[in-house]
């Protein structure tokens, strides 16, 4: 039988020997040598089949049990900023390590989402954070949802998106993607009503408006950011949103410290939903790094967010210095948790803090 197996195994092909070994290894507890014997193989190539299955997504690793500390951040930040849901990863130790762990998380809480049902239509944004997700997510069947590009799929050059998730989550979950085959930003606003007025972009933005769940990344204004390094924000253009005094980005759009949306020439070029359309909608967003505190604090403080998925250590920090601060603009049910410190829980709210688009229309 043993070598009916092996022989088996052996006219498999690539994908199937390295699913076979992780099967057996994670599955049915084998050792290396084990597997190595049952389908009469070096234990070195047993090695290799097993990390090509794990790089390659056949193997996902999900810890279901909570743990406490984590669950007591995820109550503050629920609190403080008027969320309806936030997953905060367990620190790995590492600041390198943080996307590991915030990758794991998010994959975790989409597996869900795909497993409930829930959602027929899900819009999604771009970005290092929600490739690695897609990246971690099981390979599953759920024909019944659609995925829906928020963003255009095409940097300034033209050159397709490294960090595009459409074409990821559409192969590993079979489902139907709907792709923009547009740049992210246009050469000018008028440019971009033309994009827009393209008949299969207008399908697609039709679609991106039956969305019932937008999961996005919470972006950065540095030279470093997402946009920068993918060519969509020239050095002139972070000199402007540095001026403008921005900290955080979410679907091309720049926010300042307290939340309040900054009108920019920039976001009037970016083939995405208008901004109006964002307010009430139901936006998960996934983002951690100490690098990313002031641009997620930024994007909690618009009240855009639903939810959030972040990391242990950008949570501590999302509560530490800035308690003070939660009562700051758009936060929906915002709580004050610092009455120990002589503020009175009926204070007037401070008037810098409103979240107000200026002119009452889209940055």
């Amino acid at each position: 039988m043993a070598d009916d197996l092996a022989r088996h195994a052996r006219d498999e092909d690539d994908e199937g020997m390295p699913a076979r070994a992780a099967w057996m290894h994670f599955v049915g507890g084998m050792t290396h040598a084990e597997v190595g014997k049952r389908l009469h193989v070096p234990g070195f190539k047993v090695q290799r089949l097993i990390a090509q299955a794990t790089r390659e997504g056949m193997v996902q690793v999900f810890v279901n049990s909570p743990i406490a500390g984590c669950a007591r951040l995820e109550q503050a930040l629920s609190n403080a900023f008027g969320l309806e849901e936030c997953i905060v990863a367990p620190d790995i130790g590492e600041a390198a390590l943080v996307p590991v762990s915030l990758a794991a998380a998010g994959a975790q809480y989409l597996l869900r989402i795909l497993q409930s049902g829930a959602h027929r239509v899900i819009g999604l944004g771009h970005g290092r954070t929600l490739t690695d997700i897609v990246e971690r997510l099981p390979r599953l069947h759920v024909p019944e949802t659609s995925f829906v590009a928020l963003l255009g799929g095409l940097t300034t050059s033209f050159s397709a998106d490294p960090f595009d998730v459409i074409h990821r989550i559409s192969d590993r979950t079979k489902a139907a993607g709907f792709f923009l085959p547009v740049p992210f930003f246009a050469n000018s606003s008028a440019d971009r009503e033309v994009l827009l007025s393209q008949l299969g972009v207008v399908r697609v933005q039709a679609l991106a408006l039956e969305a019932t769940l937008l999961l996005v990344g919470i972006g950065t204004t540095n030279p470093d950011g997402f946009l920068a390094r993918n060519g969509s924000l020239q050095a002139d253009d972070l000199v402007e949103l540095k001026r403008l005094r921005a900290r955080g980005e979410i679907l091309t759009y720049f926010h300042d410290a307290q939340g309040r949306p900054i009108r920019t020439e920039i976001s009037s070029r970016a083939v995405t939903l208008p901004y109006e359309d964002l307010a009430g909608r139901n936006i998960v967003a996934a983002a951690g790094g100490a690098d990313k505190v002031d641009a997620i604090r930024s994007i909690l403080r618009s009240g855009l967010l639903k939810g959030l998925i972040t990391d242990e250590a950008t949570a501590a920090a999302l509560l530490g210095p800035a308690v003070p601060e939660r009562q700051a603009a758009g936060m929906r049910t915002a709580q004050t948790r610092r009455a120990g410190q002589g503020r009175a829980a009926a204070a007037k709210p401070r008037r810098r803090g409103v979240a107000a688009r200026p002119d009452g229309s889209p940055p």
